[in-house]
Order: structure tokens, then C-alpha cells, then sequence
């Protein structure tokens, strides 16, 4: 089991292998995901304040350089857990005003 914690909202445990966004809404952390897990919105990206979740994915680099969003974020549909970590959303749904988005899939 690994351990997330999002600041400011809630700490928990999920098993190593979970899809990052699935373990945030699970877990009642509020999150977007506009596209439903396929990269295309960037909607569910999170800010790595801590923790590691691999080098970035193919999918990411073009949808983070088609936005121009560079820093410590990774896309939380694309990534999954591998072992303790801090992250903030940065777009939620309450902020947001907009419907979460389709369920992404587990794989």
C-alpha cells in the first residue's frame, strides 16, 4: 500500500498499481477529467509536490507541449501509483463549476 496525501484535504492509503486519478476520486479528492482518462484536456493534471511516478509518459510530452504546460505536473489518468506521494489537483470540479468528466478505465 501506498500512501497519497493531497494538502489541505486528505491523506490515504491505496494499493501500488492504481490508476492516480481513479485512487484521488475514490478517495473523495476533487478532481477533473474532462476526457475521461485519454490525455486529451489535461483537465486532471496534478502538481508532484512529492513522491515519483516515472519519467513522463509520450502521451503526456505532446499534450503538456500542445498546452504549454511545463513543471512538476503529470497527467493523473496517464500515471499510476507506485509508492507514497503529495499531490494537488489543479483543476477541480468544485473550482471549475463543470462535471468531473467520464470515468476514466482502470488500465
Amino acid at each position: 500500500m501506498a500512501k497519497i496525501t493531497v494538502p489541505g484535504q486528505n491523506t490515504f492509503e491505496v494499493n501500488e498499481g492504481t490508476k492516480l486519478v481513479l485512487a484521488l476520486e475514490d478517495n473523495g479528492i476533487d478532481i477533473l477529467h474532462r476526457c475521461g482518462g485519454k490525455a486529451k484536456c489535461t483537465t486532471c493534471r496534478v502538481e508532484v509536490i512529492e513522491g515519483e511516478f516515472g519519467e513522463l509518459t509520450d502521451i503526456e510530452k505532446t499534450a503538456f507541449s500542445a498546452k504549454g504546460i511545463e513543471g512538476q505536473y503529470r497527467l493523473s489518468c496517464q500515471v499510476f501509483v507506485r509508492s507514497d506521494a503529495t499531490i494537488k489537483p489543479m483543476m477541480t470540479v468544485n473550482e471549475s463549476g463543470l462535471d468531473a468528466g467520464p470515468r476514466p478505465s482502470e488500465d
